[in-house]
């Protein structure tokens, strides 16, 4: 036996233990009556904590791992004194199911391995191996990796000390993308080489790539809504306006939101109801519940119930399996904004009565009566009291949704804050799309101011918009309001009229028909936006209105008048 041989007795020994738990036999270091008996005294300690590994102090203030065997008639204590620790011994004695956890990733095709020795010789190759390389069990061990292993790199490994990782290994006519790593003993010598598949292919890792891309893409996006959002806050911060109009409506909106009843927004088209109804709901015990939109002039007849009160699964053909809640039961606890309120269908505003009035409502395909407590903001640009003359809007419904009305002043109502609006409308369009922003000259706001905007805020934002594009200088000035392509009509010929005399016809007197005016050309451009928008996003309402920057209740309404068949909703 050498010295190296006789060191390494002495660092190990075993205590045998009877039943009654006096030493029976000992071995190696348990031999030394201190550490018997401090190794007794631990094990005493282990076992009324129900652990078998445990360490006690060893001679020379070293540190002597335990590992218990017990057994009915007597207890084995093997002992061994370490430097440092040592993670296999720790491992299998603390695991009671470590050899299973060790067969495991031995014989997992997706963590098999082969290993080799010093000499670069197999010592062990997994099931799966052999079974590819069409060795019988134990066929490849004491062969050189070479000869066993197609276009095998471990020998190198081994060799250098130096792991690879992510290579591409052609065998058998199959690529593999694998890694290798050197094994180093408890001194750091290299004693060999394990051998690994990471991928069945490169074309495994190429879909990985993909996914990953994929994923990396859509965190972007949702970064960009989840920023979108937190830009948009929709508090009183986002209603712009200084002027005496502007200031009146704000102390309006302070007032009224605190208080948890239904408020009807009237105003011409464009005035910026549904700002004013986020910042209510902003402003409102609500704040931090739901606020659901409903675009009451596109709910489609047939659907009306579906999409209000929700349904049960299987209640008709194409329902989701499990059934939907529709906005009402969505709104529970936060607010209801119905827009375009005023072009609501009559029997829709019959059966948004009977919610008002309780609460409650059924699912279609259920009998369950539920109640959602919600708060109900309305808008609308129409007239309610003729409405009402007529017969088209109920009366009752329209003290249940108007509590408390509060009108939005029309843009001819607050001129003093256009020079903001258009500043605004300039920044935005440049930051969407990636310009230095440019500004107005002092006689393009003064044109500004002298229209009427029939269009209100959203049609000067989109006419300032236009000319941002139009424009060819850093300074926009009124002409570039107006520069627009001529279309068919925009020119006329006076009749010909032959002389009398029979003399030569004058040439046809050529004279221009009325200039077109900024509202519309605005909505030219603004159609033209639209379309384009459409066709980038295959239809998708959503992403076209947070492209232009526009409601989807009002992207509704000038598809409707643009005579589009709107695409998806998502």
């Amino acid at each position: 036996m050498s010295s190296q041989d006789t060191s390494t007795d002495v660092q190990r020994g075993v205590l045998v233990l009877g039943a009654d738990g006096k030493q029976q036999t000992a071995s190696g270091i348990a031999t030394q009556r201190e550490l018997a008996t401090s190794i007794i005294n631990g094990w005493q300690e282990a076992r009324r904590r129900s652990k078998r590994l445990f360490a006690v102090d060893g001679p020379n203030e070293s540190a002597v791992v335990v590992v218990a065997l017990p057994t009915p008639d007597e207890t084995v204590l093997v002992a061994v004194q370490r430097e440092s620790r040592d993670a296999l011994f720790e491992f299998v004695g603390s695991v009671d199911f470590a050899g299973d956890i060790l067969a495991h990733f031995l014989t997992n095709p997706f963590e098999a391995l082969s290993v080799v020795d010093r000499d670069s010789n197999v010592r062990y190759m997994s099931p799966v191996h052999e079974k590819f390389f069409g060795l019988r069990p134990g066929g490849g061990v004491g062969r050189h990796v070479t000869e066993v292993i197609e276009n095998s790199r471990l020998h190198h490994v081994v060799e250098s000390g130096k792991s690879e990782v992510g290579l591409l290994h052609q065998m058998r006519g199959v690529t593999r993308v694998v890694m290798r790593h050197p094994i180093r003993s408890m001194q750091g010598e290299v004693v060999g080489a394990i051998g690994q598949i990471m991928f069945k292919g490169p074309e495994q890792l190429q879909a990985l790539s993909s996914e990953l891309t994929k994923l990396k893409s859509e965190v972007a996006y949702y970064r960009r809504e989840l920023n979108d959002l937190r830009n948009r806050s929709y508090g009183l911060d986002q209603i712009i306006g200084e002027s005496a109009a502007m200031q009146r409506l704000k102390q309006q909106i302070i007032k009224v939101a605190p208080l948890d009843i239904p408020v009807l927004l009237t105003g011409e088209s464009g005035t910026g109801k549904e700002l004013a109804a986020h910042a209510i709901h902003k402003l409102s015990p609500r704040r931090d519940g739901t606020m659901v939109m409903v675009n009451a002039a596109a709910l489609p007849s047939t659907l009306v119930e579906s999409e209000l009160f929700g349904y049960e699964a299987g209640s008709f053909t194409g329902a989701e399996r499990k059934g939907r809640k529709g906005k009402i039961e969505q709104a529970h606890g936060g607010t209801l904004f119905f827009d375009e309120a005023g072009d609501m269908p009559s029997d829709v505003q019959v059966k948004l009565l009977r919610v008002l009035q309780d609460g409650s409502f059924q699912r279609v395909g259920s009998n369950d009566v539920r109640t959602s407590n919600f708060r109900l903001i309305s808008a609308s640009n129409r007239n309610f009291e003729a409405m009402i003359a007529e017969g088209t809007f109920r009366l009752d419904l329209f003290y249940r949704m108007g509590a408390v009305t509060i009108r939005l002043p029309s843009l001819r109502e607050r001129l003093d804050d256009i020079p903001m609006l258009a500043e605004l409308a300039l920044n935005q369009f440049a930051e969407r799309h990636g310009h230095r922003p440019k500004r107005l000259s002092v006689e393009a706001l003064e044109f500004l101011k002298s229209q009427r905007w029939p269009g209100n805020v959203r049609q000067l934002m989109h006419a300032v918009e236009r000319s941002a594009i139009f424009c060819e200088s850093e300074v926009i000035g009124p002409a570039d309001f107006g520069m627009v392509d001529s279309e068919p009509g925009m020119f006329e010929e006076s009749p010909v009229v032959a002389p009398a005399d029979g003399a030569v016809a004058a040439p046809a007197e050529v004279r221009m028909i009325e200039p077109m005016r900024v509202s519309n050309a605005v909505e030219q451009v603004e159609e033209q936006l639209i379309r384009q928008a459409m066709t980038k996003y295959h239809g998708n309402k959503k992403r076209v209105a947070v492209e232009l920057g526009i409601s989807r209740s009002y992207l509704y309404k000038r598809l409707a008048q643009m005579l589009v068949v709107p695409g998806s909703d998502t």
